[in-house]
């Protein structure tokens, strides 16, 4: 599918979708901050340590969601190359365990995880989330772990037309005359970020909450027992896209990226799609930005700057750790691996040894004014209880 945006007779901007093609895909910077980050990703690691092999072993990988979902997606995208990268060939496996909003497989990864490199955590946006916010199910601490890859990622919200809107200023003409559901894992997930981007919007959305993953809450949009939907990139990409070509999904705007001057702009994977600032804009023209939206913002950069991550106990040996990060990082400078990459993960750089500790470092990193700001949100707009 390809989206053009062009301005219709009053001025407005309007998508149109082009049938029959794929979606449009743009090679430029990701953002200055990134591309800084992931020049380090070129950089000589540390060398793998000589007697390091894992071979006739089996890696267990735990993603914390169910499968199907954008984090279960990259992961097995990965298990494959990691198993070539790795020295000794070992059979890398992913292991699901969803619930508690992904707090249920990082809090056993925390408890159970051995330190001798057969055990590696898929961390995503809706584990950070309950970290940052204190959430009293959260038994696991980041410290403990040591970081080998992170992914940067993006996002976009889509609608059935089932409600009459064709894009996304049909969707700002129409918001006071539909009502939305979105099957949710977690007002403290990943969901936080479309969640508060649909209120500051001034939609009426009624949250169904109980999924296991945002894989489970595209499938809820499939079957018609909700109406607007949110996937990241490599999920979009890989299971929604069809749904596009096929006019079961229509996409309204992108959450965007973050430029080095900390400002949004577009997706570089979907270029003819609003990022959220824009649309926000275009919902209140005369109003200047409120602390709600300086707080969607910074979570969105709090979940997806380094969006997914791959960690080992931070326990492992020194070797172990260094022939991890070395492995990742020649994993991710293969000739073949963009051109593997871009139809799962997006256009977005893979961060290994000092940009992905970097990207960690962003990841965590939250004000108490916007933490207090969004756990009062939390509680007064869906009860949540830390």
């Amino acid at each position: 599918m390809k989206m053009a945006l062009d301005a219709n007779e009053g001025g407005m901007m309007v998508i149109h979708k082009q049938p029959n093609s794929k979606m449009a895909t743009v090679r430029r910077s990701f953002n200055a901050a990134i591309l800084g980050m992931s020049a380090l990703v070129a950089m000589p690691s540390t060398a793998i340590a000589e007697d390091v092999s894992f071979k006739g072993k089996r890696v267990e990988f735990t993603v914390p969601y169910k499968e199907g979902g954008g984090t279960d997606t990259w992961a097995r995208f990965y298990a494959p190359l990691l198993t070539a990268a790795l020295p000794g060939n070992p059979v890398v496996v992913v292991k699901n365990i969803p619930g508690g909003g992904s707090t249920k497989g990082a809090n056993r990864f925390a408890q159970k995880a051995r330190a001798n490199g057969l055990n590696i955590f898929a961390s995503s946006a809706s584990t950070q989330y309950p970290y940052l916010l204190n959430d009293s199910r959260v038994k696991y601490e980041y410290n403990d772990w040591s970081i080998v890859l992170a992914s940067p990622t993006g996002g976009v919200m889509y609608v059935s037309p089932s409600t009459g809107i064709k894009n996304v200023q049909d969707l700002l003409a129409k918001k006071d005359h539909v009502s939305f559901k979105y099957a949710s894992q977690g007002a403290t997930s990943i969901d936080l970020v479309p969640l508060l981007a649909m209120n500051l919007l001034n939609l009426d959305v009624k949250a169904i909450f109980g999924m296991k993953g945002r894989g489970a809450g595209r499938l809820a949009f499939e079957r018609g027992e909700v109406n607007i939907d949110s996937q990241t990139t490599s999920s979009f990409i890989k299971k929604v896209t069809p749904l596009v070509d096929e006019g079961t999904a229509i996409p309204l705007f992108s959450f965007g990226v973050l430029g080095a001057d900390r400002k949004l702009q577009r997706d570089p994977n979907f270029p003819d799609l609003p990022h959220f600032a824009e649309v926000y804009a275009m919902a209140n023209p005369d109003a200047a930005t409120n602390q709600g939206f300086e707080v969607w913002k910074a979570f969105f950069a709090a979940g997806f700057a380094a969006q997914k991550m791959i960690f080992l106990p931070k326990d492992v040996s020194a070797d172990i750790l260094s022939t991890w990060r070395h492995s990742a990082t020649a994993m991710v400078n293969q000739p073949d691996f963009k051109q593997k990459s871009d139809n799962v993960l997006g256009d977005y750089p893979q961060l290994t040894g000092e940009s992905a500790q970097a990207a960690l470092k962003t990841a965590l990193s939250l004000s108490e004014a916007d933490r207090e700001w969004v756990r009062a949100w939390l509680t007064e707009k869906y009860n949540t209880k830390f």
